[in-house]
Formats: structure tokens, sequence, C-alpha cells
């Protein structure tokens, strides 16, 4: 088998197949000289522990005025299913100190203004139907929000009406730290073989009739060129996914594109500003705005070093990665996917005007923004920090012609042999669950199997179950990953 990319999808994969399947050969391919130096990296991730808990851009407004939950409640369960895979890795010894890689920390939302004021007091109201969201906290009262984010209270309008969330046992993730982690223990396995600086440059399926998949394999280093042949293969390579769709030219990924997004943050230098906030604050998006643009003031653990995050800030560059070639957007064009994509940019003209506001920004327009949520920043104690490079799905609809899609897709051949990771957030947190379902379309004589289920649930005591529905069982497989990974309960907290 054979996994593109270096990144939390590959690692994550490699992990179920090698504790699935023992003696299976598996052969990971990068093209930079390290794991988890792209999307995965904690520096280019635009969320570090997607569970709903706080992301407004999950809940959106119906037009009747009602709060659209959905999305919400999905990705939340997709989280605990991580946590608890996250937490098998560390109890077989896998991976041995979670701390590096996980930490609690709240999750909360801020609003001001009436009208978003009553929002996020619809949405809480929503959420609390459901098992996943109990314990969340509601206030309108300046001094208790003050005790969730004093740093964001600091100098704000005390005429303007303001409303938070808080949810204590949210989390920050390091997946750099966690994919290298992974791939540390993949090294010393039998049967596993990881190539850095390693490009493909061809791959299609073999002329012999056995479905084996045949590459051209170029050594960045020294320019060397080799071929390999693989039963199974999986594309997890962030923005440089779709190009390799394309040479495989399967049925299923025609009509295929990519919208390529860039960001920026702010980040905090002054060590007392750091110190005084301590969780990760989002609010609500502008008209237009991709979801990985949705602001935050957000408190990450980098290198073992507490740092404070504003931002992200979008952008616009033709490179599908951060380390790519501006010629990546002009080389994705197919007679197949040339009308979804100008059908998507026709009907995505408010995204178009936002990316452009973005690009013009100066340091005095950024700072306006960081003041909305900081309203005592100075600009000598924030620098600018280039972010992630994403690529959004276009994929064709029939209703539009073209649909560009703010989340990831999976695509598969019809026999298996081959899969596809398209798309961004809330991609690494939902890995283990991307990962699972993957499994499930590719290996269905195996999924079904004793051996694999029994296996399986080992893994993720809850696999096969939705959890919303059970509290009891989520109850306690949250409070055994948290116990195990070292992280907040509500218990705790009281």
């Amino acid at each position: 088998m054979v996994l593109i990319g270096a990144g939390i999808m590959s690692a994550t994969l490699g992990m179920f197949l090698k504790e699935l399947m023992p003696t299976v050969k598996i052969t990971i391919y990068e093209r930079l000289d390290v794991a988890a130096a792209e999307s995965s990296d904690a520096w280019n991730n635009a969320g570090t522990g997607h569970s709903a808990f706080c992301e407004l851009n999950y809940t959106p407004e119906r037009p009747d005025g009602s709060i659209d939950a959905s999305k919400a409640v999905k990705i939340a369960e997709w989280f605990e299913v991580s946590k608890q895979f996250w937490a098998h890795l560390v109890e077989r010894g896998l991976i041995n100190n979670p701390q590096d890689f996980v930490r609690s920390i709240p999750h909360m939302s801020f609003v001001w203004g009436e009208e978003n004021v009553d929002y996020l007091k619809k949405r809480y109201e929503a959420l609390q139907q459901y098992p996943l969201f109990k314990g969340m906290e509601f206030s309108e009262d300046p001094k208790t929000i003050t005790g969730w984010m004093p740093l964001v209270m600091e100098g704000r309008d005390a005429n303007t009406p303001i409303a938070a969330t808080n949810m204590p046992i949210g989390t920050d993730v390091n997946f750099g730290e966690l994919t290298r982690d992974m791939f540390a223990w993949l090294a010393k396995q039998p049967n596993v073989t990881i190539h850095f600086g390693h490009e493909i440059t061809s791959m299609r399926r073999s002329l012999s009739g056995n479905n084996k998949w045949k590459f051209k394999i170029r050594d960045l280093n020294t320019g060397d060129k080799t071929r390999a042949y693989a039963d199974f293969v999986f594309i997890g390579a962030g923005g440089g996914s779709l190009h390799l769709l394309e040479k495989a030219d399967i049925p299923e990924g025609k009509g295929f594109g990519g919208f390529p997004v860039s960001g920026q943050w702010l980040k905090c230098i002054n060590e007392e500003v750091i110190e005084k906030h301590n969780a990760k604050v989002y609010g609500k998006a502008s008209v237009g705005a991709p979801p990985m643009s949705v602001p935050h003031v957000d408190t990450r653990m980098i290198n073992g070093k507490k740092e404070l995050l504003f931002g992200p800030y979008a952008g616009f560059s033709t490179k599908f990665l951060k380390q790519g070639s501006y010629l990546d957007l002009i080389t994705s064009i197919r007679a197949n996917n040339i009308g979804p994509m100008l059908a998507a940019g026709y009907h995505n003209i408010p995204l178009t005007k936002y990316l452009i506001q973005q690009v013009t920004q100066s340091k005095e327009d950024r700072l306006d923004a960081l003041r909305e949520y900081i309203p005592d920043a100075k600009m000598q104690d924030w620098v600018l920090e280039a972010a992630g490079q994403r690529v959004q799905v276009i994929k064709k609809d029939e209703e539009t012609g073209g649909k560009l899609e703010f989340g990831t897709e999976v695509i598969n051949s019809a026999d298996g042999t081959l899969a596809v990771l398209l798309g961004a957030s809330p991609g690494a947190s939902t890995a283990v669950s991307i990962m699972a379902d993957l499994l499930e379309r590719c290996f269905p004589d195996k999924i079904n199997t004793p051996e694999w289920q029994e296996k399986l649930k080992s893994m993720i005591p809850s696999y096969g179950i939705e959890l919303n529905t059970n509290p009891e069982l989520l109850a306690k497989v949250r409070e055994h990953s948290s116990k195990v990974l070292g992280l907040a309960t509500f218990e705790a907290k009281a």
C-alpha cells in the first residue's frame, strides 16, 4: 500500500492499517524533508481542536431565524471519536506523551450588537438539546464574560450589548506533533518505509490488468527516478491532492477543481499580553469569508511555548501548497472541470470581493480588525506571520453547474484501490472519522468481519454507535479519553 503525503491523514490511516493488518507493506512518499510541514503544522492550521463548541460557522441561521445545528453535532461527535482513538494510541504505548500534542483549554464564542447577541442566545438554546454540548455556559453579563476572557474585555465599550458562551472542556491540539509522533511509531514497524524528499511525477493503473497502480517517483535531493507498484493508494497530500487525482484519471475524479485560499496570522510577541489570555475565542465571520477565516483570539501551545494568535486574515495565491508553485491553479484546469470552476466563481462573487479586500489590507486595517476583539491592542505587540495554504473543493452541481465546498471530500475509485482526500476545515480534527469512513469504502470485504470489527471497537469504543443519542456511552467514553489524555472534565472544574 502507498500513502502519498506525510500529514495527519496519512499518519492516521497508516496507524489504522498497521493495527488491522499487521503484516501489510506500507510505503509513504512525502515531497518535503519532514512530516507535517504543510497543513498539519501548528503554524499553518487555522483551527486546533475543531469540536464545534465555539465555531459559529457550523451553526448557521436559517431564513426563518432558527439555528441549524446538524453540522455542529456531526463535527462534535467526530471529535469525540478522534479523542478515543488518540487515547487508544496512548494506552497501547504507541504514543508516549499526550501532553505534547493535546491539552485542555476553554472554547468560547463572543459577539457584540443586539442582532448577534440574539443569534448567540438562540444558538446556545438550540445546542442544549444535544448531550454533546451539555455543560456549555451562556452569559450577557460583562462581569462574567470578563472572568472568562479578560483580555477581550479590557477597554471595551460598556454600552454595547455583548454575549459569550464558554465550553470548559475544549482542547488545543498540535496536529504537527501528533502527526510526527504517529510517523515515529510507524517508521519502527516492519514493512513500513517512509521516503522524504520524494515526489510522485506520474501515476496510472498498470496495463497488466491486475488492478495495481504504477508510479514514477523522483528523489528531489538526487534527481534519481524510480518506479513502484501498489495494490492500494491513498492520496492525502493537502493542496497537492488535486493534481495527483487528475494524474490517476479515474471517472470518479472528473469535474473536481480547487480554489486556493491563503492565510496570515497576527502573532503576539508581548509575554504580558500572552499571559492575560487562556482560551480559544471565536467570533462571527465577515460576509463571504471562507471557514478558515473565522476570526479568533487563539491560545496555543507550540514547541512547548504558549503562543497567542489572532486571525487568520484570508488572502489569495495561485499556489496550492505553502511550498508550492504559482502555476498550481492554472495547471489544475482540465476540460472536465473548467465549467464547474467558472460556475462556482460566478456564484461566489462575495467571496471574491472579500479576498480582494483582505489582500489589499494595510497594517492599520489589520489592527482595526484585531481591536474589535482586543480593544487595547497595540501594533508593536504583534507581528504578521504567514499561515497555511488551503484548497477549497469545487465540484459539479446540477442546479448551478459548479459548487464551492467548504469542507473535506473523499473520492474513491469504484474498486476501492484508490482514495483521495480533497478540501480543508475541519479536516485534521476529524481525521479519525474520515479515515474510518475510507476503510468502509475501500475495504468492504474486510470491514464487517468479526476480526476487523473487534479491532475497530478496541480502538474506538463507540465505533458504529451514535454518541449524541447515547448519552450514557458519551459520558463514559468522554471520561475515559479525558483521563488517558490528561484533559479536563466538568467534574474536575466543579
